[in-house]
């Protein structure tokens, strides 16, 4: 369908070399779009990019600090220059930090918030410019299914996600003028490596997600790809300000 073509349009994916963010990038490469993969982690980026190159569209590795704001301004630069414009920015860098309120540092709690959070704004405002230029753009930030919850050991990440939804509807408020569109996706328990690690260090979390998910099974990155290649097409041009879950049904139980 040609509302969900994205050939000749630009994404930049940050954590897009591993995770959801790869999902995500995998889905949209599919749907024809170029890439810019952003990631700290080289070795991680430059096989994502062989990966996406293989899919038939144009993919690059920027090695690029999220949180810092020249390094995400001579991102944004990079892209433009070695792309040709700024389409689509989906904000996916994100840690966690498992330790309950009384048990987290100061340093510790900007750590996340910096990285879930201010990195998303920072991305965010660079692009600005670039989509407004192309009379459009699509943004979409990955929150959380902490954004609805709350858990006693992710205080800093559940703060963060809920940030997420509240700058993504400012973002959608703002930028509606210049036809750009704002969104937030929710992932639910997904297999990364991130979860893997919480799976050992948070006792019968496994069985939980399985006991209250309606699919019965955690998530997997490429359930993402179908979301992200909606939410960056013309097939959502009349949407903005969502935060859509990809949980599998787990937060609309009781």
């Amino acid at each position: 369908m040609s509302s969900f073509n994205l050939k000749g349009k630009v994404a930049i994916v940050t954590g897009g070399n591993g995770g959801i963010g790869l999902g995500m990038a995998r889905g949209l490469a599919d749907a024809g779009a170029d890439i810019a993969v952003v990631g700290r982690n080289a070795e991680k980026s430059k096989a994502a990019v062989a990966e996406l190159t293989s899919r038939g569209v144009r993919a690059i590795a920027v090695a690029a600090d999220v949180t810092d704001k020249d390094a995400v301004g001579r991102l944004v630069e990079r892209v433009a220059s070695e792309l040709g414009r700024i389409d689509i920015l989906v904000n996916n860098a994100g840690i966690n930090i498992r330790k309950p309120p009384h048990a987290l540092e100061l340093e510790e709690w900007s750590s996340v918030i910096d990285t879930n959070l201010t990195s998303a704004f920072l991305c965010s405002k660079a692009v600005h410019p670039a989509m407004k230029a192309a009379s459009g753009g699509k943004v979409i930030n990955i929150g959380s299914m902490m954004s609805i919850f709350a858990a006693s050991f992710a205080p800093a990440y559940a703060a963060s996600k809920g940030g997420i939804v509240q700058f993504t509807r400012a973002c959608a408020c703002a930028w509606a003028a210049d036809n750009i569109q704002a969104n937030a996706i929710l992932p639910g328990w997904i297999d990364t490596d991130l979860t893997k690690r919480a799976r050992v260090e948070v006792s019968g979390l496994h069985e939980r997600v399985l006991a209250r998910t309606p699919a019965a099974r955690w998530g997997g990155i490429d359930d993402f790809a179908g979301i992200a290649v909606f939410l960056a097409s013309p097939a959502s041009d009349f949407v903005t300000g969502t935060a859509i879950p990809v949980d599998g049904g787990f937060s609309i139980m009781g």
